[in-house]
């Protein structure tokens, strides 16, 4: 098929970048500009001749700009099929004139409701209709019509008409896909705002099902439909593993975070996920916190009164697990962050900010990656996420923050402050241990951490392994378990090592046998009323 000759274009941009230099390049091809609004005027104060589309229409922009170009002259421009008789024939007797090329940019819905901020009202009005309806108009007749839904593509276009005074049917064709992918992703974006205004209340304030601890009650916090339509956003050094491919997907726009990477290589697929991984169990604490992730679990966790001092304690709580792992903190990348940080070796380390000098940074060893993730302290404001499965998604709502108060005592010796402050610390870090976990903490900090153990008793066991091996005291220790003790057995491990507490969802069926082997030993247990399994 020879290329597409563009003869006249209709112009409608809601962002502007590069829509002056885009029009001057068509003009220089002799192309006529059909333009409405803000984008004619613009056009026009820059000495670009325009002819409104309300001279084609016959009609002036109505209902404060709802309806500009949806009219038969300008949807029949764009649509009639070229050299077809009864269409030609058509487009003659109406006097229709051709549309060649369309290039639109929708209203900012996903922007104005990213924030939170907006009223619903400014949300629905930045409901684009004209806009997508010229889209899909240019994109089913893209044999005959170029269009273009992103500043990013006119340089192509410019391109071709300069090299070949047409655009070439293949460009047409990946350009048509584009523009059905941007109009998927901004009604999907739409829906979920929709379903988001639904919802009477968070998930995670339900009461939980009777008999089931943690167990959230049926009802309407996951979506009917999960419409996906993601562009590629970055690709990556591999897969989970040299020899597949990795690249990340982001909605139209960018994730919620944004991952500035200051220096290092490029980030892998593992990379990644470590990653995720660092940023959940940091939005656990307001207080100073660091973290080191390895294989998406927990090496190290620590609270203190500084960044220095939280890195170094939680790499130490497991440094030869720490050993080429993720180093993340919820406090500025500082010079005394730095100085913590050390000669150790990490893939990544990533903060809020970064405050460190320059010089400092670029006397890092070669490769170690630095991330500056400004939204990392942000609530999350996610209320489900899903992963793909056979072919589809599994999803299931947010588990929202750890139900504290809901704690019992089942022990005849209840747990000191102390201890008590330091199983909810625990706590906050099992729930991002992969299951089973098992988490040994005292101080403010992890000593050892059992994870992805298919027996409990075995995750109890590794966990006072990796503690004895860094050299850790665990007497007066507490343990925190993400699900119940399904025997007494673990109990009676972690007594006979110096382990002072103990906390576990509870709800097994010989619950009073651990409550008794607590009881023999001479230390407190206590129930959390809500699992945390992560798989």
């Amino acid at each position: 098929m020879s290329a597409i000759a563009i003869g006249r274009a209709l112009l409608s941009a809601s962002d502007k970048t590069g829509l002056v230099d885009f029009a001057r390049g068509l003009s220089r091809h002799g192309v006529k500009i059909l333009s409405t609004g803000g984008t004619a005027l613009a056009l026009r104060g820059a000495g670009i001749s325009v002819r409104d589309v309300s001279e084609v229409t016959g009609f002036p922009e109505l209902f404060d700009g709802r309806v500009k170009t949806l009219h038969p002259a300008i949807h029949g421009g764009i649509l009639y099929r070229r050299g077809l008789g009864r269409d030609e024939e058509d487009r003659h007797k109406h006097g229709i004139v051709s549309i060649d090329l369309v290039a639109v940019n929708l209203y900012p819905f996903e922007r104005t409701v990213a924030s939170g901020a907006a009223t619903d009202e400014e949300a629905i009005e930045q409901i684009d209709i004209g806009g997508p309806a010229l889209i899909r108009a240019a994109a089913k007749n893209h044999a005959h019509v170029v269009v273009v839904v992103d500043p990013d593509q006119y340089g192509a276009v410019l391109d071709a008409l300069d090299r070949q005074g047409g655009v070439p049917a293949s460009l047409a064709r990946r350009f048509a896909r584009r523009a059905f992918e941007r109009t998927s992703a901004y009604d999907a974006a739409i829906a979920r705002y929709l379903a988001g205004t639904e919802r009477d209340e968070p998930a995670d304030t339900r009461a939980p099902a009777a008999g089931v601890p943690g167990a959230i009650e049926a009802g309407a916090a996951l979506p009917e439909s999960i419409v996906l339509d993601l562009r590629l956003d970055q690709r990556l050094r591999y897969g989970e593993n040299p020899g597949q491919e990795g690249a990340l997907y982001l909605p139209e726009g960018g994730g919620r975070l944004r991952l500035g990477q200051r220096r290092g290589k490029t980030l892998s697929f593992n990379n990644l996920l470590d990653v995720e991984a660092a940023l959940g169990l940091l939005r656990e604490f307001d207080e100073t916190a660091a973290v080191v992730i390895k294989h998406r679990n927990p090496s190290g966790a620590s609270v203190a009164e500084s960044a220095a001092d939280a890195i170094a304690r939680a790499r130490d709580g497991d440094a030869l697990s720490a050993f080429g792992g993720i180093l993340g903190m919820n406090r500025p990348l500082d010079d005394a962050a730095l100085d913590a940080v050390g000669s150790f070796f990490y893939e990544i380390v990533l903060a809020p900010s970064i405050e460190a000098s320059e010089e400092r940074l670029a006397a890092l060893r070669k490769n170690l990656i630095v991330l500056e993730v400004p939204g990392l302290r942000d609530p999350a404001r996610e209320t489900w996420s899903a992963r793909t499965l056979l072919g589809g998604l599994l999803a299931e709502t947010a588990p929202g923050p750890p139900r504290l108060d809901g704690w019992s005592a089942t022990s005849k010796i209840p747990p000191s402050p102390a201890q008590l402050e330091d199983l909810h610390f625990a706590w906050r870090v099992v729930r991002h241990v992969v299951s089973n976990g098992i988490v040994i903490a005292h101080g403010g900090r992890t000593l050892g951490i059992g994870a992805g153990q298919s027996s409990r008793v075995d995750a109890v066991r590794l966990a006072l392994l990796k503690a004895e091996r860094a050299g850790h005291d665990v007497r007066g220790a507490v343990l925190c378990s993400d699900a119940f003790f399904p025997f007494a057995d673990s109990v009676q491990i972690a007594a006979e090592a110096g382990i002072a507490a103990i906390a576990h969802p509870g709800g097994s069926i010989r619950d009073a046998e651990s409550v008794a082997a607590a009881d023999k030993a001479g230390i407190a247990l206590m129930t959390t009323g809500e699992r945390c399994f992560l798989h």
